[in-house]
């Protein structure tokens, strides 16, 4: 996300952040009101509503027109369309966690469950074990098939409890078993069951 658009949203959502700016825009999309008429429906004190009002005009989130000596606000509604349309997208939302690591989570499991190459304990979370299952499929060379004696030694290397971890890896569908003989499935094919 541009920081433009970044300031912005964080501007928006920082005036939006406060209950009285929100009962503010609640009135002023059904009415034009003064600081005056707004201080009486909000219970608060004329500076307070002009303060709250000066935030929501920085964003041009309120328009605001002189009527005599007094002036009048109305929400802009135009501006909050455009807001929405420009910044509030699903792709722009998605650029905000733009900087945060992506794997962290899993980076986290691991260095939970293993202590060098060995994995200490099987997880009991679908979840982390999907991360462990992982982790453990790739010491497997997608392309050789293995019996399953073999399989079972190179587990071994990693957790004592091969038969366990062997079915949780035709489980998950990251191996395939074929007349005792196991070979690695392509990654697209493992599913979180």
């Amino acid at each position: 996300m541009q920081t433009e658009n970044l300031n912005t949203l964080l501007q928006f959502f920082k005036a939006l952040s406060n209950e009285s700016r929100l009962k503010l825009l609640g009135i002023l999309s059904q009415q034009e009101c003064s600081v005056e008429e707004l201080a009486v429906l909000l219970n608060l004190k004329e500076p307070t509503i002009s303060h709250h009002l000066a935030k929501l005009k920085e964003l041009e989130l309120v328009q605001m027109r002189p009527d005599g000596n007094t002036h009048l606000y109305k929400l802009s509604s135009d501006t909050l369309q455009t807001l929405s349309k420009a910044i509030l997208t699903p792709e722009q939302m998605v650029a905000l966690s733009s900087g945060v690591e992506e794997d962290a989570w899993e980076t986290k499991v691991l260095s939970n469950f293993l202590e060098g190459d060995r994995i200490k304990e099987i997880p009991a979370s679908r979840k982390k074990r999907w991360v462990i299952l992982k982790w453990l499929v790739n010491q497997f060379d997608p392309n050789l098939p293995y019996p399953e004696s073999t399989l079972n030694n190179i587990i071994k290397r990693h957790h004592p409890d091969c038969a366990t971890l062997r079915r949780e890896l035709i489980g998950y569908q990251m191996m395939q078993r074929n007349n005792g003989i196991y070979q690695r499935r392509p990654s697209s094919e493992w599913q979180l069951a």
